[in-house]
């Protein structure tokens, strides 16, 4: 009897370290190991071959729950509006969902129709993929629990194909592409100066310099006299670009 309830006991103890093992590699995904899934889908532009297609290039890839929604055409509405603003940054912009092609085509031309009704026309550039057999949605964890749809999501991919930041947004609450535009500029900015950007940082504004090691670093900052350094606390610089 005491053998049997061991047992039970260990086979308990080692369901529980698989599950907690497949979480893990959920966990575990593109945002942790830091390179994006490569994929090849079809799309409103023709096929996809990504990264490849964008070589060299900053991606921002969205995934969103289903076409014909509200939330998700005043987003595609608003980005089709600044694309342009991203092509000037060098950046690609890629959207996915799990609709079906012909659901995305029909879609981009209700788009379009509510832009040229409200007396903004243009014309999405950018594709919108179909991942009805849901691999891309796997590949980069973006699938709601449950569900057969993607969650709100967006992936900044640098031109390394390094994801470099992710947005995750509640089904009822839609992205904010300036704020999207902010992001991808403040790393950019980043990488070019290598500084960091402080909290509400707007283009233009102060950066954050590399911390000092220890007061004395800080001391050796103070005598260089440069009128781009501002200094708030010993290990807090700031300066202009």
């Amino acid at each position: 009897m005491k053998r049997s309830f061991t047992l039970i006991i260990i086979s308990i103890l080692l369901l529980s370290l698989k599950s907690y093992t497949q979480n893990e590699g959920q966990l575990q995904g593109p945002l942790l190991s830091g390179t994006a899934p490569a994929f090849k889908a079809i799309s409103t532009l023709g096929e996809v071959n990504f990264p490849d297609d964008y070589f060299g290039k900053w991606k921002i890839l969205f995934s969103h729950p289903a076409s014909f929604t509200p939330v998700c055409t005043s987003e595609m509405l608003a980005l089709a509006l600044i694309q342009d603003e991203f092509a000037q940054l060098k950046t690609s912009l890629v959207v996915v969902s799990t609709d079906r092609l012909n659901s995305h085509i029909e879609w981009v031309k209700s788009i379009e129709k509510i832009a040229e009704e409200q007396n903004t026309p243009v014309k999405i550039r950018f594709p919108l993929v179909s991942d009805n057999d849901l691999r891309i949605s796997r590949s980069f964890g973006i699938l709601q629990q449950g569900k057969e749809t993607d969650i709100r999501g967006v992936f900044f991919i640098d031109p390394s194909d390094k994801i470099r930041a992710f947005f995750h947004y509640p089904d009822n609450v839609g992205r904010n592409m300036e704020e999207i535009k902010r992001t991808l500029i403040a790393l950019q900015t980043s990488d070019r100066h290598d500084v960091k950007t402080p909290a509400n940082w707007v283009p233009g504004s102060e950066v954050l310099m590399k911390s000092p090691a220890n007061i004395q670093e800080s001391e050796k900052l103070e005598r260089r006299a440069n009128p781009k350094f501002r200094k708030v606390a010993w290990y807090m610089w700031y300066r202009s670009l």
